[in-house]
């Protein structure tokens, strides 16, 4: 599942909080903690320097157990931790504070110096203070006796007076102040911190959801529910105008591409009806064409049958007389009536023959829903379209001086094409082979094989002159024909070739080995073509 604009932006957001407060907080922390270990230090050292005058002040005048309660009473969680009183040697005369504590003070000290340093005890770290006793007043001296002496004697001068002696130390305060973290209270500050931090990350990203909201994913949704009622039918896509001015932009450019993708399918549309009636147009002069062709090819069909349903009737005629003569015997009379059948017979053969090839689409027709089924793909035998064509034009006279040669191998598939469709084409094939092969020694060759590649290969040759390469390229475009004027109508290869192409093959022409014309048909196989 993918995140939306808005969950994406949000979590970036928070990444990026995350680095700028994070860093911030655990700087602020940080800071806290030093400045308040910091203050803590001074605090300690000017409550170990009180101390320390305080207990030398009260030492002068108060008795040893006096003292110890008053160094007692000096201890507490927010002042010293311990006390020690030293002599005037530096040596440590008493102490007071937890055992543990008190260890950390020094067994001696230096008479008459100052101590501030950092110590480590059983409860964590400490500053250590030591602060020498101010020197007592040493005794006045006595003035020197004068002797009395005779007034007759000179004053003598004034012995000069001796230095008073330096006042002698007491001793030393020791006070251990605690300076550990966590008598330092800088966790409640830096919660303080860490909640405000938390509350304006978290502000910050309602604020952006609610601003986001707003301002980008309601205006992008609406696009998107406008483009999905154009998907749906709509003919205008209708966008709000609320938002971001480049939102409202998009939506605007949306509309117009809308409008635009509207006005050129319309277009489309007509075009497409242009094209469709051009088609339908150029089907039905196709169909009238190959109509065309194929009365052009029945009337030369009926010319050169006409010979051939003459000679029968003839026969025909000639019988009746004798008969209607008389005289005959019923044997012989016989033998009249079964010669008219014949003839008969004949004259019908033919004209059926005919009447087959005028109407393929009919037969096509009944040859398509033989088997009842809709959907049924044309299929075409060519070996037996070749047999009723060579039975068709073999008695035609142009063919009598003409050897005709049928070579159809056993392995040639069914073919995408109708059996009148097929016969047509072999049909216009032969008739401009024989038109073209000499009438003395002239052989026209009908082939049939299996394609390289599957399907069939048709091929029709003659010993003629040949195709000319000025009319080579052009051959199998309407009204081009190599015949005399008024020989041919031009259509017949054109025909060919659209029913071929229509089948998905192609036809060609090619120098036959006696150097006249080879038309070759390449057809697919039915099954190749439907399956």
């Amino acid at each position: 599942m993918r995140l939306g604009i808005r969950l994406q932006l949000l979590f970036a957001l928070g990444a990026l909080l995350l680095l700028a407060f994070v860093p911030l907080f655990f700087a602020v922390a940080s800071l806290t903690r030093a400045t308040m270990s910091g203050a803590r230090a001074s605090s300690a050292r000017a409550i170990g320097r009180a101390i320390a005058g305080h207990v030398a002040a009260a030492r002068a005048t108060r008795s040893a157990p006096e003292l110890s309660l008053l160094l007692e009473a000096q201890l507490g969680p927010d002042g010293a931790s311990a006390i020690g009183v030293y002599d005037a040697a530096g040596a440590l005369s008493v102490r007071a504070g937890e055992p543990e504590v008190a260890a950390a003070l020094p067994a001696s000290v230096e008479a008459g110096t100052e101590v501030l340093k950092t110590v480590r005890t059983a409860r964590g770290g400490a500053i250590l203070v030591v602060v020498p006793e101010p020197a007592r007043e040493a005794a006045p001296l006595a003035e020197p006796a004068r002797e009395a002496a005779p007034l007759a004697e000179p004053p003598r001068e004034a012995a000069p007076l001796a230095e008073p002696a330096p006042a002698a130390s007491t001793g030393s305060v020791a006070v251990l102040v605690p300076t550990d973290p966590s008598t330092v209270p800088a966790a409640p500050l830096v919660r303080i911190v860490a909640l405000y931090t938390g509350i304006v990350a978290l502000a910050l990203l309602v604020f952006a959801y609610i601003s986001m909201t707003h301002l980008v994913v309601r205006p992008i949704d609406a696009v998107s529910e406008a483009a999905r009622r154009v998907a749906g039918g709509a003919r205008d896509l209708d966008v709000p105008r609320a938002g971001a001015r480049e939102l409202a932009e998009l939506g605007a450019s949306l509309a117009l591409m809308t409008s635009r993708l509207r006005a050129d399918e319309e277009s489309l549309r007509a075009k497409i009806a242009e094209v469709e009636r051009y088609a339908a147009d150029l089907k039905s002069a196709q169909e009238r064409l190959v109509r065309s062709e194929r009365l052009a090819s029945v009337g030369r069909l009926a010319a050169g049958l006409a010979h051939e349903i003459g000679n029968p009737i003839a026969a025909i005629l000639g019988l009746q007389d004798l008969l209607l003569a008389g005289g005959l015997t019923p044997a012989e009379e016989r033998d009249f009536v079964e010669r008219m059948k014949r003839e008969t017979e004949r004259i019908h053969k033919i004209l059926r023959d005919l009447l087959d090839f005028a109407r393929p689409a009919a037969r096509g027709a009944a040859e398509a829903g033989a088997d009842g089924q809709e959907g049924h793909h044309p299929s075409g035998s060519v070996a037996e379209a070749i047999d009723d064509v060579v039975s068709l034009v073999a008695p035609q006279k142009t063919f009598r001086a003409i050897e005709l040669v049928r070579d159809v191998a056993p392995d040639v598939p069914p073919v995408p094409l109708l059996h009148g469709q097929l016969v047509q084409l072999l049909l216009n094939l032969l008739l401009n082979a024989a038109d073209a092969a000499p009438r003395l020694g002239g052989r026209v060759a009908v082939r049939a094989s299996r394609g390289t590649s599957g399907g069939a290969r048709i091929e029709v040759e003659d010993n003629g002159p040949g195709i000319a390469e000025a009319v080579r390229e052009t051959l199998f475009e309407p009204f081009i024909t190599t015949k005399e004027v008024g020989e041919g109508t031009g259509l017949g290869l054109a025909v060919c070739r659209g029913l071929v192409e229509a089948a998905g093959g192609t036809i060609g022409v090619e120098r036959g080995a006696e150097g006249g014309a080879r038309f070759v048909v390449l057809l697919p196989g039915a099954a190749d073509r439907h399956g």
